[in-house]
């Protein structure tokens, strides 16, 4: 008799959830892993999964501008983990940020991941309620922003690819222009042009300190008759000044001693509304100015805020909405949450009204206006709550981004200005006085430290006796240059670029070489001016400001469909091939001239040029071969004997100093190459080559390990006579010490 089964074993299954969510980067698959359900598997792209080839154009303007997208190098392993999650998973849900860019890297992944019917869902927040919500409304790829990410990067490949092989044969080698940092470049040579040509204006003040018969001091300053259309004094600025110290010298001289009687007083009171919530630019501008902060570090910062923060036992959580936004709109929930916080905190006359800021916010639509402007994820977590979970950077930019916010939903300061009118002797003078009588948004907002300043108690017909006369000189100021924070400021109001490119071209001009930040200012260097030079004679629409904002307009109206890619690609690409051709035949070469104007070579008379040499620029004639002069070399050559001779040619040896410190060499450089070193100088030894146990295979000889200047390698111990390398793929992989313990870069 068979004996009966016993129970079946329990099979083990592991849980596989059911949703991928693909988002752009780490951090926010691990806020977004944090609080969903274990039904979603958050990856992250790491960014772009392709894109144009780095090694060739990439565009088939033969074929309607085709782009030929490729894997991008070292990104094949994550593009095989989001395959293998996604054939796994019953759903994707792509999850990029929400703008152009964002856009097309979820139009990428679903073709790479060969999705039938991708599902994106957009949250501009990355909080739970919003990633919730956004999981409520998924809806298919926008190929409008897709087609004008498409645009905007063909346009800008074949405006480098094309263009800076021409300046690296007409000016130097490494150089490249760009759509915006080309004009960017433009705006800071413009600018150094204004300030070159800016001749000076001279201009006096006049100020009267004066008393009241109760013995109140104050002072007024001379104000000239002009008059308006309705008779009264002009309010400009320049009408306080007198041209010359003499037109100074002549009211003094009439007024002195003279009693000043007080003609009329004026109190106005005036409401200052409180400002916008921030956008990209104005949190970069602001962010330099109280901060010190660059607009990429601004931008860095405000990802790390946006991605989400550990906030102890709440998990990680996502402190602002998203920072690439040129939109001051923000929804109604977060105004409503405002609004009661202001109530509560501060008292209901601090509550500003909701009708007025959205006036303020009312205006133009912007391309990013699906965006709100940025703010925080809720009032309640102010800078205080969450201060201790943020490092110093986070905590300063948040408390910016916080208190702006905040202050632009409160009520306007309010101020009680006076303005005193005397007359003496003819002329009129006039005393201003303000002070602060509500403070409104100013009790939050990082405003400027003011005081009041007040006059005394006056009335039309009272007399002041005057105490004494201050006249000042001045002088008309050139433009000032731009800083990070103001050249931003340019490039948004004229339209050129969008909040995504403000940060990486500010920092890519001065990378290049083209601008360079002097006390916070930007200077153009001598490349920059050659190279803006060159571009606006031969270019002039690559770098016209007019033609680079209606270029934006025009991938402004692909976004909204109201044109297509290709005809936009195409009637820019068109004229802009023909004027190339004619450049590389046309195009002379341009020489980067020696700052700070130039100069003339002492030995022939031509021009100092800035050339490159194998150890960086220097300064020498632009005749060269035909003159070898090089600045400086005349008094390195007139180095200090030590009273030897080259042990190699007889010459003096001469004492000078090189990259690694002092050192003896031969008077005869460069016909004669001797050295040695001096003594005390830092000439670390390179390590003995260390046999690696392996021989080489053409000589026979055994393969060693080196240390060179850019690091280890292994080569044949038969050098010179045997020059064999192998490919640093497949040379030995173990570490070589240096020289007091280095990485070996």
């Amino acid at each position: 008799m068979l004996s009966s089964p016993g129970p079946k074993a329990l099979e083990f299954k592991p849980f596989m959830p059911s949703n991928l969510i693909i988002v752009e980067s780490p951090s926010k698959a691990r806020t977004l892993s944090k609080f969903l359900s274990r039904d979603y598997e958050v990856k992250a792209s790491m960014g772009h999964v392709v894109d144009l080839p780095r090694s060739k154009l990439g565009i088939d303007v033969e074929d309607g501008f085709t782009p030929d997208y490729t894997v991008i190098k070292g990104k094949e392993r994550q593009l095989q983990e989001l395959k293998s999650a996604a054939r796994k998973a019953g759903r994707v849900l792509l999850a990029a940020d929400p703008d152009r860019e964002g856009e097309a890297i979820a139009w990428h992944i679903a073709n790479q991941l060969r999705l039938k019917q991708p599902e994106r869902i957009v949250f501009r927040e990355v909080t739970r309620p919003a990633v919730e919500a956004a999981l409520k409304v998924p809806r298919e790829i926008d190929r409008n922003l897709v087609d004008a990410y498409q645009a905007r990067r063909s346009i800008d490949r074949l405006l480098g690819y094309k263009l800076s092989p021409l300046l690296w044969r007409k000016v130097r080698k490494g150089l490249s222009a760009g759509r915006v940092q080309s004009v960017a470049v433009r705006l800071v040579c413009d600018r150094e042009l204004e300030i070159e040509a800016f001749k000076p204006v001279e201009s006096w003040t006049l100020d009267a300190r004066l008393e009241t018969s109760s013995g109140e001091g104050f002072s007024a300053r001379y104000h000239p008759p002009a008059k308006g259309r309705r008779g009264r004094v002009a309010d400009d600025e320049g009408g306080s000044a007198l041209p010359n110290e003499l037109a100074a010298r002549q009211v003094m001289a009439q007024v002195e001693g003279q009693p000043f009687r007080v003609a009329s007083v004026e109190v106005r009171h005036q409401r200052r509304n409180p400002p916008q919530p921030h956008t990209t630019s104005t949190l970069q501008q602001e962010a330099s100015a109280q901060l010190r902060f660059s607009p990429s570090k601004t931008m860095r910062v405000a990802q790390q805020l946006y991605e989400g923060v550990e906030l102890g036992s709440a998990g990680p959580v996502g402190l602002i909405t998203y920072m690439r936004t040129d939109s001051v709109r923000i929804s109604d929930l977060a105004r409503d949450e405002a609004h009661t916080y202001v109530a509560s905190t501060f008292g209901p006359r601090y509550l500003g009204s909701k009708g007025a800021a959205r006036r303020r916010e009312a205006g133009p639509v912007a391309s990013q206006d699906a965006h709100e402007a940025i703010r925080p994820t809720s009032v309640e977590r102010t800078p205080e709550v969450v201060a201790e979970h943020l490092s110093s950077d986070q905590l300063r930019l948040y408390r910016l981004i916080w208190r702006r916010f905040v202050a632009s939903q409160m009520s306007p300061a309010e101020f009680e200005n006076t303005r005193c009118e005397l007359e003496v002797a003819g002329h009129q003078f006039r005393a201003t006085g303000s002070r602060l009588t509500f403070d409104g948004f100013t009790k939050v907002a990082a405003a400027e430290e003011r005081e009041d300043q007040l006059l005394p108690l006056l009335a039309e017909g009272d007399l002041a006796r005057l105490l004494e006369l201050l006249p000042e000189q001045h002088f008309s100021q050139p433009p000032p240059r731009f800083t990070e924070a103001t050249l931003v400021r340019e490039l948004e109001e004229r339209g050129i670029g969008r909040p995504s490119t403000y940060a990486p071209t500010v920092e890519l001009i001065q990378t290049r070489g083209y601008v360079r930040q002097v006390e916070r200012r930007l200077h153009p260097t001598p490349l920059g001016v050659a190279v803006n030079e060159a571009l606006t004679t031969q270019f002039p629409d690559v770098v016209d400001l007019g033609f680079t904002a209606e270029l934006e307009r025009r991938l402004d109206a692909i976004e909204a469909g109201d044109e297509g890619w290709i005809p936009v690609v195409r009637s820019w690409y068109e004229p802009f091939a023909k004027v190339l051709e004619k450049a590389q035949e046309d195009m002379p070469r341009v020489r980067v001239k020696a700052p700070p104007a130039g100069g003339d070579c002492p030995r022939c008379g031509a021009e100092l040029v800035v050339r490159t040499g194998r150890f960086g620029e220097f300064v020498g004639c632009s005749r060269y071969p035909e003159c070898d002069y090089i600045q400086g070399r005349e008094e390195r050559a007139a180095a200090e004997e030590v009273g030897e001779a080259c042990p190699e040619c007889g010459r003096p040896l001469v004492k000078r100093r090189g990259r690694r410190g002092p050192f003896v060499g031969c008077s005869g450089y460069p016909k004669c190459r001797y050295i040695r070193p001096e003594p005390g100088a830092s000439r670390p030894a390179r390590p003995a080559p260390e046999p690696t146990g392996e021989s080489c295979p053409e000589c026979g000889q055994p393969l060693v390990r080196r240390m060179g200047r850019f690091g280890p390698f292994v080569s044949c111990s038969g050098y010179p006579k045997c020059r064999y390398r192998p490919p640093r793929d497949a040379a030995p992989a173990a570490p070589v010490a240096t020289a007091g313990g280095g990485d070996g870069r």
